[in-house]
């Protein structure tokens, strides 16, 4: 296997918005809400199968119709879910995705607290025969569980975290690829300035990331990797949906890993295939071939 994912898997609700409302305000929506298969994990795992890589996915779902809903193009897509758990009574999760004019979205999500992994019901060998581990923070205990069996078996393990408390704080510094967005960085700030966003990558260069990554958006990635800053700008694209772009980076990155690209072109690759993947609705309504990635990537 090429790829085992660990995390999240969730079905979407996405609602276009004329523009953003005011309190107290009454829209009036063009279309009613579609629900969109999504999640972290389950998105960058479908991503990372698109590319042309073998993948597995470890998470939980519940015993409704969400969760069909939710693994079907996994499913159609070869992924390997025979370690996705279904809870009985329990509920798949779920986001509301906002998505403005521009294409940008807010998301409220909600997850039934019984579909949360913990270290004990997670089984090693589904981990170990992989190349590479993708890894969100939805779970800490259970993504630090994954990442020290993948370090033990010798895989290379890329960590997805969005916010910054004592667990993930903890978290980001054991992975081998920490990828992380730039809120995670300062919090309080909606853009941390540039001194703070290079500090978090040699705080985490130095306690032992191969590579460390802050996405930023619409103003690209920056990296650090043995010692050199790396920066890459936003490839240009017509945002419908800006959902999943992150996701669809990290299991870009994860091919390029595997794939034996350098740092530098590896960084070029998830940013083209995250901008790709903002083409469509939905977390993953556009996820790009290898085809187009390669070709609209800067060398």
């Amino acid at each position: 296997m090429d790829v085992v994912g660990l995390g999240q898997i969730s079905l979407d609700r996405v609602v276009a918005l004329p523009h953003w409302p005011r309190a107290g305000e009454k829209l009036a929506l063009a279309e009613a809400a579609v629900a969109r298969p999504g999640g972290q994990v389950a998105t960058a795992v479908l991503a990372a199968v698109r590319l042309g890589l073998s993948a597995r996915l470890v998470g939980a779902v519940g015993d409704d119709g969400d969760a069909d809903r939710a693994l079907a193009p996994l499913r159609a897509s070869g992924v390997d879910l025979t370690h996705v758990r279904r809870v009985a009574s329990a509920t798949t999760r779920s986001a509301l995705v906002l998505v403005d004019p521009r294409g940008e979205r807010t998301v409220l999500g909600h997850r039934d607290p019984r579909l949360a992994l913990v270290p004990e019901a997670l089984s090693r060998v589904a981990i170990r025969d992989a190349r590479a581990l993708l890894v969100d923070g939805e779970d800490p205990d259970a993504a630090a569980w994954a990442i020290a069996v993948a370090r033990e078996a010798g895989v290379a393990s890329v960590l997805d975290v969005e916010r910054a408390d004592p667990d993930r704080e903890k978290l980001v510094t054991s992975a081998d690829f920490p990828i992380v967005s730039e809120s995670f960085c300062a919090d309080s700030e909606d853009s941390p300035s540039d001194p703070v966003v290079r500090a978090l990558l040699a705080r985490l260069a130095s306690a032992g990331a191969r590579m460390a990554v802050v996405t930023r958006g619409e103003r690209g990635a920056i990296a650090s990797c043995d010692g050199e800053i790396l920066e890459q700008p936003a490839i240009a694209v017509r945002a419908v949906d800006t959902t999943g772009a992150g996701d669809v980076f990290r299991g870009a990155f994860a091919w390029a890993l595997v794939s034996g690209a350098s740092a530098r072109r590896a960084l070029a690759l998830a940013a083209t295939a995250g901008a790709l993947a903002c083409r469509g609705a939905g977390a993953q309504g556009s996820l790009p071939t290898a085809a187009e990635v390669e070709q609209g990537a800067p060398r």
